[in-house]
C-alpha cells in the first residue's frame, strides 16, 4: 500500500513508565537551568550568608568566647524566630535573582523555535511539561533556601543545650514549609514570565520586576492612601506574613495569616493561568 494512502494513527505500542518519561524532561530542564555560568557564580555567592550564619550559631553556643563582654551583646546572640526570618529574607533575594537567570531558558527557547508541537506529539502532556520545569527550578532554588536553612537548624540543635529542639522544633518546620511556599511562587513566576515573553533577557527582567517592582507599588499605595491593603499586591510582604505565622513571630502590622495566604493563592492562580494560556502546541489566530 502506498504511504500516502495510510491514514494517521495514534501510536498504541508499549510506553515507558510515566515517571521515566517525566524524568527525561526534568533532566533536560535541569541541564538548561544550570548551563549559564552566572547561575553557577550566583550559587557560589549564595553560600556566603549561610556560612556567616553558621559562624554566628557557633559563637552563640560557645559562651566562653564572649563571657567577658556586655550582657546586651549576649542577648543578641540568640537563635530564635528573628534569626530565622533574617536568614530567610536574605536567601529569598538570592532565589529571585537565581530564578531570573535560570528560569527564562526553560520555556522561551521552545516557544521561539516552535518546539512545543514536537513535545506534545509524544506521550507528554502539558502538565508533564510544566511540572518538569517547576521541578528543575524547585531543585535549583532548594540549594539556596530550605536546604542550607535546615542544615543551620540541625547545627543549632546539635550545639544547643538539651531541650532546645523540643522547645524550638517549630523554627525548623516553619522554615522548610515557608521556603517551599516561596519556591512554588518564584518558580511559577519564572515559568510564566518565560512563557509570556520569548526573549530571555526580558523574561528575566519580568521575574525581577514581579517581585521588586510590585513591592515598591504596594509601599506607594500604603503611603498615599494611608492603608494597609497595599501589602496584598506585594508578594514579598505576603510571603513574609506567612513566614511569621509559621515561625511563631509577631505578624506585620496590617496583615493576618488568612490575608497573606489569600494574596499568595491569587497570585499563584494568576501565574498558573498565564502558563495554561501560553503553553499550547497550536495557536488559533482569528
Amino acid at each position: 500500500m502506498a504511504i500516502y494512502k495510510r491514514g494517521y494513527q495514534r501510536y498504541d505500542g508499549p510506553l515507558a513508565p510515566h515517571a521515566a518519561r517525566l524524568g527525561v524532561l526534568v533532566r533536560d530542564a535541569w541541564r538548561r537551568a544550570t548551563a549559564p555560568r552566572l547561575v553557577t557564580a550566583l550559587l557560589a555567592a549564595s553560600c556566603l550568608w549561610p556560612l556567616l550564619c553558621a559562624f554566628f550559631i557557633y559563637i552563640a553556643n560557645h559562651a566562653e568566647l564572649w563571657s567577658g563582654l556586655d550582657r546586651n551583646f549576649a542577648s543578641i546572640l540568640s537563635i530564635d524566630h528573628q534569626f530565622m526570618l533574617t536568614f530567610m529574607k536574605v536567601q529569598a533575594v538570592f532565589s529571585v535573582i537565581l530564578a531570573a537567570l535560570a528560569g527564562p531558558g526553560l520555556v522561551s527557547p521552545d516557544l521561539a523555535n516552535q518546539a512545543l508541537p514536537l513535545y506534545f506529539s509524544r506521550p507528554i502532556s502539558r502538565l508533564d511539561y510544566v511540572l518538569a520545569r517547576l521541578a528543575a527550578l524547585a531543585g535549583l532554588l532548594s540549594l539556596v533556601t530550605w536546604a542550607p536553612g535546615l542544615l543551620l537548624f540541625i547545627m543549632q540543635a546539635s550545639m544547643a543545650p538539651p531541650g532546645w529542639l523540643a522547645a524550638n522544633w517549630r523554627l525548623g518546620a516553619g522554615l522548610v514549609a515557608g521556603f517551599w511556599l516561596w519556591i512554588l511562587l518564584v518558580a511559577l513566576a519564572a515559568v510564566a514570565s518565560s512563557a509570556w515573553v520569548r526573549w530571555r533577557l526580558i523574561a528575566g527582567a519580568l521575574v525581577l520586576g514581579y517581585f521588586f517592582v510590585l513591592s515598591g507599588i504596594g509601599a506607594v499605595v500604603n503611603g498615599i492612601f494611608r492603608v494597609e491593603w497595599g501589602d496584598l499586591i506585594n508578594p514579598i510582604r505576603a510571603a513574609y506574613g506567612v513566614w511569621c505565622a509559621l515561625l511563631g513571630a509577631p505578624m506585620p502590622q496590617g496583615l493576618t495569616l488568612p490575608m497573606s495566604l489569600g494574596a499568595l493563592a491569587m497570585m499563584g492562580a494568576l501565574l498558573a493561568l498565564i502558563v495554561e494560556r501560553r503553553l499550547r502546541p497550536v495557536e488559533v489566530v482569528s
